[in-house]
């Protein structure tokens, strides 16, 4: 078996990876940049990272892993995260925060040293003035946040 290598990928080809892959979430819009690990001649996972999501994380040095999918290779997670933990800090990102569904692990998070900050409750976006179908999951999520060093 070979060794992961980091690889820069669009967001074209990441969401095409993430609708292929991913397990409860579909493609993501926009990006401060995508990762991509390959195994050999194949792509076995991407990052995507973006603004934060929730308003009341919003800022400029705050930057957010909206999605990360793999197609199961060993370790293929946690080098994708080591690898925007790395690319981020070097952008001058001074937090690097992403949420795990509550009945999700995060084993890949915890080998970077992390734990849950917070419990964030499940919710619907639709609302009456702004009607959504809901697409993504409404359950409980944990917040995860990496405090960056800057380099």
């Amino acid at each position: 078996m070979s060794r992961l290598v980091l690889v820069p990928v669009t967001l074209r080809e990441a969401n095409r990876f993430i609708g292929e892959e991913h397990r409860h979430h579909g493609t993501t819009r926009g990006c401060r940049f995508c990762l991509g690990a390959m195994q050999g001649d194949t792509l076995v996972g991407v990052i995507v990272v973006g603004r934060t999501v929730a308003r009341g994380a919003h800022a400029r040095t705050h930057a957010e892993v909206t999605r990360l999918a793999t197609d199961g290779t060993k370790n293929a997670c946690s080098f994708l995260y080591a690898a925007a933990r790395r690319v981020c800090q070097t952008m001058g990102y001074t937090s690097l925060i992403t949420y795990t569904l509550a009945r999700e692990s995060g084993s890949s998070l915890r080998a970077l040293g992390l734990s849950p900050e917070a419990r964030v409750k499940g919710r619907s976006w639709d609302c009456e003035s702004r009607p959504r179908i809901d697409t993504h999951p409404t359950e409980d999520k944990h917040r995860w946040q990496l405090m960056l060093e800057l380099s």
